[in-house]
Parts: C-alpha cells; sequence; structure tokens
C-alpha cells in the first residue's frame, strides 16, 4: 500500500469547468421562446356587448400589431351563462394565421373559430362551439359576433339564437333538430379570403 502526503492546507485541484460557447447559449434560449412572443406591434383591447341582462352575448377581445392574441366570450340566458375563454399558443387551441384570416381550432373537436380583420372591426364566425364543453348545455354555438371600433354594441348573427332544450318528447325534439339551418353556412358579410380558409 502507497501513501501520497500532501502539504498541510493544500486542496485536491479540480477539473476546470467548461463553458457553453455564448452562442450556443443564445440559440438554446431562442428555441425556448414562445410564437406568441413574436407577436409585435400596437397592444389594443376591443369589447362589446348586445341584450338586456338577462339574456346577453359580450365578448373582450386583445389584439398585438392588429392580430388577436386572445378572446373571452361569455353569454346568458338567465339562469344560465356560457363562458369561452382562448390564448394563442395555450394547450387547448391551435392557431394559424392564412393571409387576412386567423383560424382557431379548438382541440377535442369542440369546434372552431374564423377571425376576420377589418379596418374598423373584427368578426368572428362560430363554427360548432360545443354548448357541453363551455356552457353545461346541449348544442352548439354558430353563427358570427362583430366587435367595430369605437363602438359598444356588437353585432350578432345567429350565435344567440339555439334554444336553451327543454325537457320534451322525442318526437319534438327531432323535428326540431331538423328544422336548424346549415351549420357552415358562410354569412354575405365574410371576405373571400375568410370564406376561402372555410
Amino acid at each position: 500500500m502507497m501513501l501520497i502526503a500532501m502539504p498541510a492546507g493544500a486542496q485536491p485541484v479540480k477539473p476546470p469547468v467548461q463553458k457553453k460557447p455564448a452562442q450556443k447559449v443564445q440559440k438554446a434560449q431562442a428555441s425556448q421562446k414562445k410564437p406568441n412572443a413574436l407577436m409585435r406591434g400596437k397592444r389594443e383591447k376591443l369589447e362589446c356587448k348586445l341584450g338586456s341582462e338577462d339574456r346577453h352575448a359580450r365578448i373582450a377581445v386583445e389584439l398585438i400589431g392588429g392580430r388577436v392574441k386572445s378572446l373571452a366570450y361569455y353569454s346568458k340566458w338567465k339562469p344560465r351563462t356560457c363562458s369561452v375563454h382562448i390564448v394563442r399558443d395555450d394547450a387547448y387551441s391551435k392557431w394559424e394565421d392564412p393571409g387576412n384570416v386567423t383560424v382557431v381550432t379548438l382541440n377535442e373537436e369542440k369546434g372552431a373559430f374564423l377571425i376576420d380583420y377589418d379596418r374598423r372591426s373584427v368578426k368572428f364566425l362560430f363554427r360548432e362551439i360545443d354548448r357541453e364543453r363551455f356552457c353545461g348545455m346541449e348544442g352548439k354555438i354558430t353563427g358570427t359576433l362583430t366587435v367595430t371600433r369605437g363602438r359598444s354594441q356588437c353585432e350578432l348573427e345567429g350565435v344567440m339564437d339555439e334554444k336553451v332544450p327543454e325537457p320534451a318528447d322525442p318526437v319534438t325534439e327531432r323535428s326540431g333538430d331538423a328544422q336548424q339551418g346549415p351549420a357552415k353556412e358562410t354569412p354575405k358579410e365574410m371576405s373571400k379570403e375568410a370564406a376561402k380558409a372555410l
């Protein structure tokens, strides 16, 4: 057995720690940034409401650089309420921006939004949004809601038309379902570019 004597107070030498080159660190940080961080431009909030205290629809929208970053839709049929809140790059939706529109597809086939931008307004086309998921009641939300800069009232078409289900015999319910119009009909006011994205 061999013993090595070390002078008093001496410390063992540690190998030098290798630092990552600054370039590699910057690349790693850039890859961790969310796509949301790429949104640039003026931050703007729009909101509107239409209806009475007991039965109304309203929406609040946050835009960055003219594109929707988040939306919060709320409607009320006393005593029932409905609430949809989605944010770009969240875990519940997929966002695409083809041309002058934005397509938001909700996870688990819960519906979609088509967002059409105009100089004065933002129009939302609700496409089969699942009421069970967001409102706790049967049916789908279909139609359009437009929020216009400088106006406190929304413009609605079809969004609040669907009746709240009431207990009835199966024959009446079947005939009622058959009378609902086509859900994916494109409103006349939507732009040609928005219609292409459907």
